[in-house]
């Protein structure tokens, strides 16, 4: 798994029929301290995100492992909303008092 951000959507009215009904979003990944990387990837949403939240993601084979995405081509799904971050016994994210 990865710690992430959405950031945005993506939205195709074509595709494939298998991802038919899964919402996509651009995730964009995090460092330890919370800062946002240039590395991003397309996730399915299992767990109904939003943009700007902070979520685990999976990718790989992994991806295709919850409910939402089972047995369908996806490479990457948003599979937890984060709560808090505790790094080295310092809390460096408070999904409560982010603002």
């Amino acid at each position: 798994m990865k710690l992430g951000k959405v950031v945005g959507t993506v939205v195709s009215t074509r595709k494939d029929e298998k991802i038919e009904g899964l919402r996509l979003y651009l995730v964009q990944d995090l460092s330890l301290d919370m800062k946002e990387k240039d590395s991003f990837v397309v996730a399915a949403d299992a767990m109904n995100a939003g943009v700007g939240e902070i979520v685990l993601y999976a990718s790989g084979s992994s991806a295709r492992q919850t409910k939402a995405t089972d047995g369908r081509p996806i490479d990457a799904v948003i599979m937890a909303i984060v709560d808090t971050v505790d790094n080295q016994g310092a809390l460096v994210y408070d999904k409560y008092t982010a603002g």
